[in-house]
């Protein structure tokens, strides 16, 4: 195994622990791998320095950040022969958290050499042309991600206070969503999620029930409420019951394009960018190679287990 560990310095986590840099040369030092260490200095870097590793035929890809790092390395990696690892370092970590990924890096570190774990292939999706790999949002979805990234202290209690602010100021959109059959759907909404995992990060839960590996993606939206509605609403997004919410409306599909009156944010895995008022998204099937534990609820009954140091994969080949 040619290994190539892709670290950000800036993710939550890494800014609170430095030492975490030594820990993973200790750690390919430990287990007799092939490894090198790269730190990302922009945003993008992460991309490029896992296309860099694919070209240096590393066979894993380690992101060591938060979601964004996670989508940016991954980005690298559709559709190719090398896995992904996941060393969890930021404040939702959703993707991780739906995978059964440790969230304490030390724990992620040790499953990349464990004999439990396994390589599967997930799912990935495109909204507008950009990669994501856990969730997609418009409306109060992107407002909450731009404003959360602003943040120079992030977690649960910042997410709550942002997302209260947020909701504020928000005005609820008119949308029209489209199914793959031709299905329509037209709608006031205060946001629109779409889902690959079956939560934000945290353990919010947007999309119940939610699979990785299904070939499809599940577009959650939530009408306007008033304050009371709100709050029932985040209170079933942190215990699983949001379906059963009657303000909730979802939809399951390979793809959707999402229409809207004016242009606006959209973001993808957390990260915010200006999109126009036709959204196209659709999903990959089984298109990223991941590590995870063997007891992960995405693992195929078919898949193997580590038991060596090479690479492993219930995937097809993508070329």
């Amino acid at each position: 195994m040619k290994l190539r560990f892709i670290y950000n310095p800036c993710s939550g986590k890494n800014r609170r622990n430095p030492w975490l840099l030594e820990e993973l040369r200790r750690c390919c030092a430990r287990n007799d791998i092939v490894a090198a260490l790269s730190i990302t200095e922009r945003p993008g870097h992460a991309t490029e320095l896992a296309l860099r590793a694919l070209a240096e035929g590393c066979t894993h890809v380690v992101a060591v950040g938060g979601d964004g790092t996670m989508n940016e390395t991954a980005q690298a990696l559709v559709g190719s022969e090398a896995t992904l690892g996941l060393v969890p370092c930021g404040s939702g970590n959703g993707l991780a958290l739906h995978l059964g990924i440790p969230t304490q890096p030390l724990d992620a570190l040790r499953l990349l050499f464990d004999g439990n774990a396994t390589d599967v292939c997930i799912d990935t999706g495109r909204a507008d042309g950009h990669p994501f790999f856990n969730a997609m949002g418009i409306g109060l979805d992107a407002e909450i991600s731009r404003r959360f990234n602003l943040l120079q202290r992030r977690g649960l209690p910042s997410y709550v206070r942002t997302t209260l602010g947020a909701l504020c100021r928000h005005r609820p959109l008119d949308i029209t969503v489209t199914d793959a059959s031709g299905s329509s759907l037209r709608t006031r909404a205060m946001l629109a999620a779409v889902a690959n995992s079956d939560q934000y990060g945290n353990m919010a839960l947007i999309a119940p029930g939610a699979r990785v590996d299904d070939g499809l993606l599940d577009l959650v939206i939530l009408q306007p409420v008033g304050l009371p509605g709100a709050i029932q609403a985040a209170y079933r997004l942190f215990n699983g019951t949001l379906d059963s919410f009657s303000r909730v409306k979802r939809m399951r599909s390979s793809s959707f394009v999402m229409e809207r009156p004016s242009p606006g944010p959209i973001h993808t895995d957390g990260e915010t960018r200006q999109a126009g008022t036709r959204i196209a998204v659709a999903v990959r099937p089984r298109s990223l190679r991941i590590v995870v534990p063997a007891t992960s609820a995405a693992r195929s009954a078919t898949a193997p287990t580590v038991t060596d140091p090479g690479p492993i994969s219930t995937c097809p080949h993508h070329g």
